[in-house]
C-alpha cells in the first residue's frame, strides 16, 4: 500500500502542470458522473438478464408441450392403423395366392389404410415391414423385412416397450422423425417380426420452431446420444452471428445436459463469447429441446448505453483538457520552450540550447535562471561524453591487441612442442613434410599485414593444419567445403575459425582416431553469413555444453576454457563482438554422441573492417 501511495505521489509529481488541472476537474465532476451512470446501466442488465431468463424458460417449456402433444398424435395414429385388423391380417396371408383376394384388399383394408395417413397432416409416410416371402410390394406402404435396416431393431423396440421414437429416421433420416412399433412377434412362418414405421417430416413436426429466424433465443432439438445430430432452422440469425463456433457451442451446451429437470441456466463461454441454455428433456424421443442466446445479444441494449454514456463521458473530458491546456500554455509559455528543448536533447540532440534572450549581466526571473543552468549543463555533459568515448577507444584497440598477442603466442608455442615431440619419437625424414604445411601455418598465424582475410585464404590454412595434424597424430581426420567461389572472396576476422577447427581437432575424436569435420555458409535474413563449422565426434557433454552457451549469451561471467592450446571459442567471440556488435559471434550446438556446431555470425555486407 505504501509504495502505491508513494508510486501515486511520484505520478502526480512528475505530471504537467495542465494534466494536474485536468486530473482535479476530471475526479470532481466527470468520473463521480460515469460512475453513477455505469451502476444504472448494471442494474438494467441485472433485470434484463432475469427477464430474459423467465421468457426463455417459458419458450422452452412451450415448445416440449408442442413436441409432446404432436408425439401423442403420432402414436394415436399408429393405434388407429393397429386396429384395422384384417389389413395386418392380410398382408401376413398368401398375398401371391388369389389375385382376387388382392384386389378387393386394395379396394377395402387398403383404402381405409391409405385414408388414415392422408387424414393426419403430421405424417409423410407409413410403412409396414413384414418377413412373409408371399408379401407383394406393390404399394409404398408394404415392404418385405429385408428393406429395413438394420435388421436387429426389433430386439431393442421389443425391450422398450414395443414401441419407440427416433429423432432421426434410419433409412434416409437426416430431415426426418421416426416412429417404430412392433406389429407381430415370430410365429411358425416368420422368423423376424413385422415392424410398422411412421415417418414424419422435421418441417411439419417442427415447424413452429424452424419458423423463427429472429429473436434472443435459438431453439435447438439435440439427440440425447449424439451431440452431433441437432434439428435447428439454418436461417437463424444466430447462425450467422455464431459463425464457424457454431459446433463448439451445441457441443459444449450437450456436456451440460442432463435428464433431471434444469434449475439454473447453463452458463458457458466458447471463444470470447459468453451464451446462456434452457432446456428440458422429452424421455420418449430421447432428445433435449434447448433454447441457447448470447450474452452480447441479450445485453444489445445496455452495451449500445455504454458506448453512448462514455462517448458523452469522453466528449466532456477533451473539452475539459482543450480549455485548460489553453488556459496554461498562455500562463506557462516560456516554461514551454525549456520542455522543447529537453524532449530534443533526449533524442540526442546535445545542442539543443535555450534562447533566454537575456543582455550581458542580466539575470532574468527563476524561469530565466533555469534556462541558463541548463545551458550549462548542456555544454558539461558534451565535454564528458567526448571523454568517456576517448577512454572507451584507447580500452578497445589495447583489448584487441592483448588478444592478438595470445593467439599467435600460444598457437605458435603448441605446433613447435607437438613437432619436437613427434621428431624425438619416430626419428625419421618424412617429418620434414610436416614442415610445409607447419611453415604454412607459421607464415599465416605471423603476418598481419591485414586484420581481415578472404574467407578463400583463411579456409587454405585451415587445410594446412589439418595435413600438419593428420601426419602428427596419425589421424583421418577429413574436412569437407564445397563453398561457392564468390563466399570465398568474402573478406571475415583473421584467424577466427582456425580454433573452432582446432577445438575440434582436439576434442571431437580420441588421438588418432578418424573424424569428419564440415564447412558450410548460409544467409540469414539477407543480413548476416553463417559459416557453420560442424564434426561428427563425441560432442560437448549438457552441463559444459550449458555453461558454454551461457557465456556466449552473456548469461554467465565464468570464462571459457574450450582447450589447452589456446583461448578457443571465448577469443574469437569477444573479437567479433567488439568490432560487429552483439548480434554477432559464436553460438554453439550438441548432442553428446552424435556432433558438435559452431556458428560464427558475421554481418553480410562485405565491407572493410578495420580498426583492429
Amino acid at each position: 500500500m505504501n509504495y502505491l501511495l508513494t508510486r501515486m505521489k511520484k505520478l502526480y509529481r512528475n505530471s504537467r502542470i495542465s494534466q494536474k488541472f485536468f486530473m482535479a476537474f476530471s475526479l470532481t465532476i466527470a468520473i463521480p458522473a460515469l460512475l453513477v451512470s455505469f451502476l444504472f446501466i448494471r442494474t438494467q442488465e441485472t433485470q434484463l438478464y432475469k427477464d430474459a431468463m423467465a421468457s426463455g424458460s417459458s419458450h422452452v417449456s412451450r415448445l416440449n408441450e408442442q413436441l409432446r402433444s404432436r408425439m401423442d398424435m403420432i402414436e394415436n395414429a399408429s393405434s388407429t392403423a393397429l386396429t384395422q385388423k384384417a389389413f395386418v391380417d392380410f398382408i401376413h396371408s398368401n398375398m401371391r395366392g388369389d389375385g382376387l383376394r388382392l384386389v378387393k384388399f386394395r379396394q377395402n383394408q387398403y383404402e381405409q389404410m391409405h385414408n388414415i395417413i392422408q387424414s393426419h397432416e403430421l405424417i409423410s409416410q407409413l410403412s409396414f415391414y413384414v418377413d412373409n416371402p408371399n408379401l407383394y410390394e406393390i404399394w409404398p406402404e408394404i415392404y418385405h423385412y429385408d428393406k429395413f435396416y438394420p435388421q436387429d431393431y426389433w430386439t431393442a423396440l421389443r425391450d422398450e416397450g414395443g414401441a419407440a421414437f427416433r429423432l432421426f429416421a434410419y433409412q434416409d433420416g437426416d430431415r426426418t422423425l421416426s416412429y417404430y412399433r412392433l406389429v407381430r412377434l415370430q410365429g411358425q412362418q416368420q422368423k423376424r417380426p413385422s415392424i410398422m414405421e411412421i415417418r414424419v417430416e422435421h418441417s411439419a413436426f417442427f415447424r413452429d420452431m424452424l419458423e423463427e429466424t429472429g429473436g434472443n433465443f435459438f431453439s435447438v432439438v439435440m439427440d440425447g446420444s449424439n451431440p452431433d445430430r441437432s434439428v435447428y432452422n439454418p436461417r437463424h440469425e444466430f447462425i450467422s452471428n455464431a459463425g464457424e463456433e457454431l459446433g463448439d457451442i451445441l457441443g459444449s451446451v450437450h456436456q451440460e445436459l442432463n435428464v433431471l429437470e434444469q434449475e439454473e441456466p447453463i452458463k458457458l463461454k466458447v471463444g470470447d463469447h459468453t451464451y446462456y441454455a434452457l432446456y428440458r428433456y422429452i424421455a420418449p424421443l430421447d432428445a433435449y429441446v434447448v433454447d441457447i442466446a448470447s450474452h452480447q445479444a441479450l445485453m444489445k441494449g445496455p452495451r449500445s448505453w455504454y458506448t453512448l454514456v462514455v462517448a458523452i463521458t469522453l466528449s466532456v473530458l477533451l473539452l475539459m483538457m482543450f480549455f485548460v491546456s489553453l488556459t496554461t500554455r498562455r500562463m506557462f509559455r516560456r516554461l514551454d520552450s525549456v520542455l522543447i528543448s529537453m524532449r530534443k536533447v533526449r533524442r540526442g540532440q546535445l545542442d539543443a540550447k535555450i534562447h533566454t534572450g537575456l543582455e550581458d549581466k542580466e539575470s532574468g526571473d527563476e524561469i530565466d535562471e533555469v534556462a541558463v543552468s541548463y545551458n550549462n549543463m548542456l555544454d558539461e555533459i558534451t565535454r564528458l561524453m567526448t571523454q568517456v568515448v576517448d577512454k572507451q577507444l584507447i580500452a578497445k584497440n589495447a583489448q584487441l591487441h592483448s588478444l592478438h598477442s595470445q593467439i599467435n603466442s600460444h598457437f605458435l608455442y603448441n605446433a613447435l612442442e607437438s613437432i619436437r615431440m613427434q621428431a624425438e619419437v619416430q626419428r625419421q625424414p618424412a617429418i620434414a613434410d610436416a614442415l610445409v604445411s607447419l611453415g604454412s601455418l607459421l607464415r599465416y598465424s605471423m603476418q598481419w599485414r591485414s586484420d581481415t582475410v578472404a574467407l578463400g585464404e583463411e579456409l587454405a590454412n585451415i587445410q594446412s593444419y589439418i595435413q600438419f595434424i593428420n601426419f602428427m597424430e596419425g589421424g583421418s581426420i577429413e574436412l569437407s567445403a564445397d563453398l561457392p567461389p564468390e563466399v570465398l572472396r568474402y573478406a571475415i576476422p583473421k584467424m577466427c575459425m582456425q580454433p573452432i577447427v582446432e577445438n575440434a581437432v582436439h576434442h571431437a575424436a580420441p588421438r588418432g582416431g578418424s573424424i569428419r569435420i564440415e564447412i558450410t555458409v548460409s544467409v540469414e535474413d539477407e543480413r548476416r553469413l553463417l559459416i557453420k563449422i560442424r564434426d561428427n565426434g563425441a560432442g560437448v557433454e549438457p552441463q559444459m555444453l550449458a555453461s558454454l552457451q551461457a557465456v556466449l549469451q552473456g548469461d554467465s561471467d565464468t570464462p571459457i576454457v574450450a582447450s589447452k592450446n589456446g583461448l578457443g571459442l571465448e577469443n574469437v567471440h569477444k573479437r567479433l563482438q567488439l568490432h560487429y556488435g552483439k548480434g554477432c559471434g559464436l553460438w554453439i550446438e550438441s548432442e553428446r554422441g552424435s556432433y558438435t556446431c559452431v556458428t560464427i555470425r558475421l554481418p553480410w555486407e562485405n565491407v572493410n573492417l578495420g580498426g583492429w
